[in-house]
């Protein structure tokens, strides 16, 4: 940004401002990159982003948890990743921004927690010294009580969360999504500017009802830029907690994550079974790895983490 806030950083001299009712239409904005966008009424976004890249400065990796297809377990591999990543001495945020459904507070054991403004802003939830949470959730009093809200609504509180939010230095942003390729999907990516270091993590089950909608996750982030760090699949058979043995529930009848990843050269992270572990974990709000470091999920867990961090060129802390 230039001194004034609001200017863009590759704005002409003399710039009238990207809230201007002159922007996009004075002698000072001929020629200038930005020119059309104001013209639009668009040129706000600009500054939105200048916004948001100056509260994130500090944090060195975003990941975005995405699906096309609901009830895939987002969620829980959203605060399982954040969970693991800290557990290894890495500073870590988890955004949740499904805001009509958010599952993140119960998920991480904060459902009564409540948000607190400081001079820095709205301070996020911290589970311990280097795990930090923010969402909705942490706002409604209500928490049966449904959100009507249409999109600028929630691209609005989107914004917020990337400007307001004191997120301070974190090796780590995990991002929870709602299912879908709508107004958050699109709202994020653009608010975010994605680099090389950031990336989306993308989650399926195994039937074909899952990766169809997947596909088109797939595509979305093609379309936008966004780099695919990898495919989980998770719900990838049932584990008996008696003789721990493996059924598959929901069959991969096209191949699965499998065959997605090869169809479209991504990494496969990491096949996440359905075991009862795993669901006692997150109903208590705690790691799979500290409750149950012996299951099987716990140890793809740990095991998708290690890829994580060797595609992302980091090595654990602790």
């Amino acid at each position: 940004m230039q001194s004034n806030q609001n200017i863009p950083e590759n704005a002409n001299d003399h710039c009238p401002g990207a809230n201007s009712d002159q922007a996009g239409k004075s002698d000072a904005c001929a020629g200038c990159p930005n020119q059309q966008l104001c013209q639009s009424g668009a040129g706000k976004q600009l500054l939105d982003n200048s916004e948001i890249i100056a509260n994130l400065k500090q944090v060195k990796h975003k990941i975005l948890v995405l699906s096309g297809k609901g009830g895939v377990g987002k969620s829980t591999v959203s605060s399982q990743l954040a969970h693991i990543l800290a557990s290894k001495g890495f500073d870590v945020g988890l955004l949740d921004i499904d805001i009509c459904g958010p599952s993140i507070p119960r998920m991480m054991g904060l459902e009564s927690s409540e948000v607190h403004s400081s001079n820095n802003g709205w301070q996020p939830i911290y589970i311990n010294e280097n795990l930090g949470v923010m969402s909705i959730g942490f706002l409604i009093d209500n928490k049966d009580e449904a959100i009507i809200w249409r999109g600028p609504r929630k691209n609005g509180l989107i914004k917020q969360f990337l400007t307001d939010v004191a997120w301070g230095e974190l090796d780590f942003l995990i991002i929870d999504t709602p299912p879908g390729t709508s107004d958050e999907h699109i709202s994020i990516v653009q608010y975010l500017n994605l680099t090389p270091d950031d990336g989306a993590v993308i989650v399926t089950t195994p039937q074909e009802v899952s990766l169809s909608d997947v596909r088109k996750e797939i595509s979305f982030c093609q379309k936008t830029k966004t780099n695919i760090l990898g495919v989980i699949e998770n719900m990838s058979g049932f584990v008996c907690p008696n003789c721990q043995h493996h059924t598959d529930i929901f069959l991969p009848t096209t191949g699965g994550g499998d065959q997605l990843c090869k169809q479209y050269s991504l990494q496969p992270l990491g096949k996440i079974p359905l075991e009862p572990k795993v669901l006692l974990s997150a109903e208590k709000g705690k790691c799979i790895y500290e409750t149950a470091p012996d299951s099987v999920a716990a140890q793809v867990y740990t095991n998708i983490v290690q890829s994580l961090l060797e595609t992302l060129n980091e090595q654990p802390k602790q």
